[in-house]
């Protein structure tokens, strides 16, 4: 199986039974078996931080349950992309304004183009501009 562009929103259905999904699920268990591997951009911890913070402060997870959803996911073959900043800012600006996405979804869309991988979402907006860009998405079978 060929590698993905892994995003936060399908990353933190792992950790929420009410936002599991077939998707999710299959691509949790190809990596967990690892069967291939997930690329992400190096935004996607901070998004990722974001999110469970939030989820903290909302009462949904608690300190013990992050500690271990992050246990976990250290063991998965998840591969934060690294690059300069400027270049981030550059590559980001131009791909925002011509998709009409955030920023921070340009960055996993950018990712995808440039790896020739599918793209791993359940955020509807990105999963359109994937389709619109020509990329593949991702699909449970």
């Amino acid at each position: 199986m060929l590698p993905f562009v892994l995003d936060t929103s399908l990353t933190l259905s792992w950790c929420f039974a009410d936002e599991a999904t077939g998707l999710g699920l299959f691509a949790y268990s190809v990596l967990r078996r690892r069967l291939t591997f997930a690329v992400a951009p190096d935004l996607w911890p901070f998004e990722l931080a974001n999110g469970l913070a939030i989820a903290e402060r909302r009462g949904r997870i608690d300190a013990s349950q992050i500690a271990a959803f992050l246990e976990d996911l250290r063991e998965l073959p998840i591969h934060v992309e690294r690059r300069e900043a400027i270049w981030i800012c550059s590559e980001l600006t131009v791909l925002s304004r011509r998709s009409q996405l955030s920023a921070y979804d340009a960055a996993y869309l950018s990712l995808a183009q440039r790896e020739r991988a599918p793209l791993a979402t359940l955020d509807e907006e990105l999963r359109r501009a994937a389709t619109a860009a020509g990329i593949p998405l991702l699909q449970a079978p």
